[in-house]
């Protein structure tokens, strides 16, 4: 559905994104993952053609995204991070204007979405609150039930409810072959909804994998009590936030056992511990890597 292929972007002397790569299969609802400042909302803002590459393909639907805007654009639904409509139009205007532009959507689905998310459309747009402005965003991507969602960061400013209402939509269009592409930062969303991930960090790729591959990746939590702590475990490649306090290290290990333990073995340990570490702390030791490391 998606295909990036060494696409780079530059604002002047300052780099939006790097050499980035990543392929979306039909059917997957794929999360794009980092903090703020990351790359993600370049990558999307790229991937809509708002803004144009430095260097770098991209293909939507297996078509050249320069060649085929027109074409690829009536099959996607699109949710900005901030949502920006005329002020004085109301919720009602705006909606049956857009369903007169995408022609093809279902006015039934169009009302259940505005059920759905308790919008009073005849309110105008500037009246409305953040969380609400959202909604109206949403129901604006999905009313026409595309074959592709592309959604910036689209649970910040929903309560949890509202929350859970749009990642019920989105898994019950998935399974009507919708493919969803989104960016957060919040782990926990796309925990709940996705089987593909990928990690964006300064810009480049470090990581895309599936999401259970990604729960199950060999990282432990260990803590180890000595009284010395040679170079040779402190300085491991593979090693990563790792606080050292008086006699006691902790820190995060995703390499080989056998080399670990063979270093534990020739120290005098007062106390080990391995622990299964949750997905938070998985996605921070493959984005701070040894940046987190520090010493105390």
């Amino acid at each position: 559905m998606i295909k990036l292929d060494h696409l780079t972007k530059y604002y002047g002397k300052n780099k939006g994104i790097e050499d980035l790569s990543l392929k979306v299969n039909e059917g997957d609802i794929f999360g794009f993952i980092g903090p703020n400042g990351a790359g993600k909302s370049t990558t999307i803002r790229l991937l809509m053609n708002f803004i144009f590459p430095t260097s770098g393909r991209i293909e939507v639907f297996g078509k050249d995204l320069l060649t085929s805007n027109s074409d690829i654009r009536k099959r996607i639904g699109y949710l900005p991070s901030e949502v920006y409509y005329y002020d004085t139009v109301t919720v009602k205007e705006l909606l049956d204007y857009s369903g007169k532009l995408k022609k093809c959507h279902n006015p039934q689905y169009l009302k259940r979405l505005i059920e759905k998310f308790d919008l009073d459309t005849s309110r105008k747009f500037g009246q409305l609150s953040y969380g609400n402005k959202k909604k109206v965003g949403i129901v604006q991507a999905m009313m026409h039930q595309p074959d592709l969602l592309i959604l910036d960061e689209p649970t910040n400013g929903l309560d949890p409810l509202v929350q859970k209402t749009l990642l019920e939509l989105l898994k019950e269009e998935n399974k009507k072959g919708t493919t969803v592409f989104f960016s957060s930062h919040t782990l926990s969303v796309v925990q709940k909804m996705c089987n593909r991930i990928g990690i964006i960090k300064d810009g480049q790729m470090i990581n895309v994998e599936t999401f259970d591959t990604f729960k199950e990746k060999r990282v432990k939590k260990i803590l180890v009590e000595s009284k010395h702590f040679p170079d040779e475990l402190v300085k491991k490649s593979d090693i990563s936030q790792l606080i050292q306090k008086d006699n006691q290290i902790e820190f995060y290990y995703s390499g080989s056992m056998n080399d670990l333990f063979g270093i534990i073995s020739k120290m005098d340990i007062d106390d080990f511990q391995m622990n299964e570490p949750d997905l938070e702390e998985i996605f921070m030791h493959f984005y701070l890597g040894k940046e987190g490391s520090n010493e105390s």
